[in-house]
This record gives structure tokens, sequence and C-alpha cells, in this order.
């Protein structure tokens, strides 16, 4: 295909993937808001964030597996209007549970879009040029990013709007993007007569991935860490997770076929991207609390203090993309992402309520350029490793391990952001003199506007010193993922796509 027909198909795919993205950014800036009109604590609120990523992670092998066994263009169009229909019903919720159920739907279609848009780009352009247009990506997705949260912000604190259009409005995209593919795709049937989906293998290991997620956000809140509920659901997790394997064995075939992982570049470009994900979405929701909760600052104002990370992010992801389509060198770039990330993630580690706005600007921006390196490229390193034939399922494998990376992150984090704050708001009051009440501990989300000065300066410092913390546990799991990448053998990508 020649450019401007692949950018045709692109253009499709590119505002499905904006649609994707910009539905859990645009909601960030908004989740304080959110959670305390709709009478949540904490555990809602990493709630609200987890189900979607839960539901996408569970999905993804699914979503990937479907790729090389039927039409690729039905799929994605269907992935669209799952996410419409599950965005309509989140702004109509009444409740956390409501639109924590409608956020899980959500997260099955957005698992589509982002599954689907990586393998139909390997479909059509072969791997020495696909750098050029996985950088497309990158950039969409720090479009996306950096946009969800000011048109969040905005839409929050724009009087007769509020929170509730943060979901209505990638409606009017997603619609675009339907009508854009069905327009400009054009993909050749892929239907094989014995086809055979894995259902058992997606049960399990969605429920493996479930109950582990369940057991991390619940665990040192409404149990010890150290209970009998903590062995059950592990132990239960563990022996879906086994069960699963050996279900996939014996699959004539498989959601996530056992064989690739003997393929070093994938099984360590997969664990990766486990470890980037705690990364990636873990910092952009907790850096929007920490604006809002930690700084007293507006929605709108919050998601424009993030621009840094997203600069850095749109332009590595871009320049990184470029520079491998030339030369068809792609480690080097991994490595300088691991590094990045995990020094970032490090000085963000050592911030409080009250430091120094450019400091944080050059941590945040130290972050996303990492991120920008290693997001794509772990793909793009997967995908030059396979056949036309294990396309999806190998893309999607990785894109499954990135989201159950942050999936897991936001989860363990979140309930780590609760009980650190409540530890600092214990201190904080006894140094002050003040009476604990309890409503303003890491259970509930706070409203500053309504606390007294001392008590909010306790809180502001209680939060900023909290969510320093999780970026602090999360700079070692960082540095796994730059161990793993320095393992990975570099293979020059080819010219070929994996069609011909």
């Amino acid at each position: 295909m020649s450019h401007r027909q692949v950018m045709k198909v692109l253009s499709g795919l590119l505002l499905g993937m904006f649609v994707a993205i910009l539905s859990s950014t645009v909601v960030s800036t908004a989740l304080p808001r959110i959670v305390a009109d709709l009478g949540g604590g904490q555990s809602a609120y990493t709630w609200v964030v987890t189900a979607s990523l839960l539901s996408m992670t569970a999905s993804t092998p699914l979503w990937g597996k479907l790729a090389d066994l039927a039409g690729k263009k039905v799929l994605v169009q269907s992935a669209i209007v799952i996410f419409v229909l599950a965005s309509a019903g989140a702004g109509l919720a009444q409740s956390t549970g409501v639109l924590i159920a409608f956020r899980a739907v959500q997260g099955i279609g957005v698992g589509g879009l982002v599954a689907l848009a990586q393998v139909i780009l390997a479909s059509i352009v072969p791997p020495r040029e696909r750098g050029r247009y996985s950088g497309y990506f990158g950039a969409t997705f720090a479009v996306a990013t950096v946009g969800g949260p000011l048109l969040g912000g905005v839409i929050t604190d724009t009087p007769g709007l509020g929170w509730r259009w943060c979901f209505y409005v990638g409606v009017p995209f997603a619609v675009i993007a339907l009508a854009v593919l069905q327009r400009t795709l054009r993909l050749p049937a892929a239907r094989r007569p014995d086809v055979r989906v894995d259902w058992l293998g997606a049960l399990l290991v969605a429920a493996s991935v479930c109950l582990l997620l369940v057991w991390v956000t619940l665990a040192g809140d409404s149990y010890a860490w150290a209970s009998w509920q903590t062995a059950a659901m592990v132990g239960g997790s563990v022996l879906l997770g086994l069960l699963f394997v050996r279900v996939e064995a014996r699959a004539a075939d498989p959601v996530m076929p056992l064989w690739l992982f003997r393929n070093r570049t994938i099984a360590l470009s997969a664990l990766a991207s486990l470890f980037v994900g705690v990364a990636m979405f873990g910092s952009t929701v907790f850096l929007s609390q920490y604006f809002q909760l930690a700084r007293g600052e507006s929605p709108t104002t919050a998601g424009v203090m993030t621009i840094p990370m997203i600069a850095g992010l749109f332009a590595s992801s871009t320049v990184s993309g470029l520079v491998i389509t030339r030369t068809g060198r792609w480690k080097a770039w991994l490595v300088a992402g691991g590094t990045l990330v995990t020094a970032g993630l490090g000085l963000l580690g050592t911030m409080r309520y009250d430091t120094a706005y450019w400091q944080l600007a050059v941590y945040m921006g130290l972050l996303g350029t990492g991120i920008g390196m290693m997001m794509q490229n772990l793909v793009l390193a997967t995908q030059n490793q396979v056949s036309a034939e294990q396309l999806g399922a190998a893309s999607s494998s990785v894109t499954f391990f990135r989201s159950l990376g942050g999936a897991v992150g936001v989860s363990a984090l979140g309930a780590a952001l609760s009980g650190r704050v409540s530890h600092y708001v214990e201190e904080g009051m006894a140094a002050a003199g003040i009476p604990q009440s309890g409503a303003a501990g890491g259970g509930a989300i706070p409203d500053l506007g309504g606390l007294p000065g001392p008590v909010r300066q306790v809180i502001e410092s209680s939060y900023g010193h909290g969510i320093a913390d999780v970026h602090l546990y999360a700079a070692p799991l960082a540095l796994v993922a730059l161990l793993l990448v320095l393992a990975v053998r570099e293979v020059p990508l080819g010219r070929r796509a994996v069609g011909e």
C-alpha cells in the first residue's frame, strides 16, 4: 500500500485510538468531583479507573485471537459500538456502583480498539516502516492524554455541563471513527472454516485477573494482608492461572498461544510491558489527584499542569518512531526509555505538596519521555518476531500484559495510597493538636474548600506525601522493566508486511 492509502486507513484507526485514550484521560481530572458527588471514597476512586482497565485487560487476548480468525473490520466496528453504548450509560449513572459497571463494559470496547488498531497496522505495513506509523499512534496517545484532562477539567468547571459530559464527549468522535473506517478500511477476508474460539481460556484468564485485582483492592482495608481471605483469593487466582495454562496447552486455537513465550524477545517484551503499565497508568491517575487534593487546583488547572509529561511522551514517541524507521534499530530506545522511567518515578517519589512546580515539570517530563520510548516499541519488537497467522495473538499478548500491569498497579497503588494518606492525616492532626474526625482521612475524598485552614493544610500535606510514596513504590518496578529490555536480543526490522 502507498503512504497515502495507509494514511486513509490510519485516519479511522487513529480516531478510534483517540476515543479510547480520551475515555480514560478526560475523566481523570474530574474523578475527585465525580466520586464526591456520588458519595464514594478512595476505593471507589480507584475502581472507576480499575474497572475499565480490568475489562480491557481481560478482553484484549480474545480480541487479538478473533482478529486472527475473523474479519478485522467488523471486529473494530463492534468495539466502537460497545464503547459508545457504555459511555452513554456511564454518563447517566446515579451511583458509583453503576458507574463502575458501565466503565467495565466501556473497557471491553477500549480493549478491542487498542488491540485491533495495532493488528491492522501490522497487517498493512512492513516492520521496517512500522516505526514511522507507530509514532503516529504514540502522538495520538499523547494528544488524547494531554487534551483529555484539559477537556475534562473545562467540562467539569463549566456551568450547564458538569462531569457527566466527560462520558458523553467521546461519543461523537466514536461515531465519526465508525463512519471513517466503513469508508476507508479495505482488508481481504480472513475467515477460516475451522474457526474455534477458545472461550474457556478467555474465561479463565479473566477470572484469574479479576480475583487478583479484587484482593489487591480490598486487602489492608476490609481485611489484613496476612489473612485467610488473602490466602483464599491469591490461591484461587493462582489456581485459575494454572488451569488457564493447562487449557491453552491443549486448545486447538488458544487465545494466548503458549509457544509465543518460548521466543525470548516476546517473553521479555511482555514482562517489560507489565511493569511499564504500572508506570504509565498509575502516574497519570494519581498525578491528577495530587494537583487537586495536595495543591488545591481546579480540574482544568490540574490538566494543564500535567502537560510536561505529555509533551515528553509526544516528542519521544514521534522521534523514536521516525529514527527506528530510518535505521531499523530499536533496542537503544527501549533501554533509554527504561532508564528515564525509573529516574522519573524515583524523582516524583521525593515531591511534597509544596514542591516547586518547575521541579515537578522536569520529573514529569523525564517520565513521559521514557514511556514514549517504550510503549509502542515493545509492541513493534514483538510483531517483528511472528508470522501473519499469529500477529493478532502476539500483539494482544503484549498489550494484555501492559494493561494488566496498569490494572494491578492502579489497584495496588490506590490501596497503598489510602493507607498512607490515613497514616499521614493521623500524624498531622496529632501534631497540630486537632481532634481526628475521620471524615478527612484516606477513605473519603475530601472537599478542600469546606475545610478549616489548619485541617486543609494537613490534608494537602498528607496527599502530597502519600502520592509521592506510591511513585516511589513504582520506581523499582520500572527498574525491573529496564533490566528486562537490557536482556532482549535485538533483531533488525524486516521490510516486508506480514501479509506479503
